[in-house]
């Protein structure tokens, strides 16, 4: 199930999240919005729930996170975007890496 996060997702949120991939949760970050719509099985379709949500794609950013370890990792189709200098699925600047990081936590860490 995919969940738009706004604001402190709930224990049964991250649950339901993990329902597909049981380990860890498909996220798709809006670095403008602060906000993430994670779980379900690809990255773009979390993407898809942020655009239908108002976002902008050059603003939405992929990632995984694992709960029991509280880490983020920063790997994603979505994140090729020659245009904007990340020709790879990772995400090179560091900085979009730390508000991905930082929005991730505020909104799923620690639960």
């Amino acid at each position: 199930m995919i969940h738009l996060i706004c604001s402190r997702a709930t224990q049964e949120q991250i649950d339901e999240m993990l329902e597909t991939l049981g380990l860890y949760i498909k996220l798709a970050v809006d670095i403008q919005r602060g906000i993430l719509a994670g779980g379900g099985e690809f990255h773009a379709d979390c993407e898809t729930v942020l655009l239908e949500d108002g976002s902008e794609q050059v603003n939405i950013w992929g990632a995984d996170w694992y709960p029991d370890s509280q880490t983020v990792t920063y790997e994603s189709l979505i994140n090729i975007r020659p245009r904007q200098n990340n020709r790879s699925m990772e995400i090179l600047d560091l900085g979009i890496r730390e508000q991905v990081a930082n929005i991730v936590q505020n909104l799923l860490g620690g639960v």
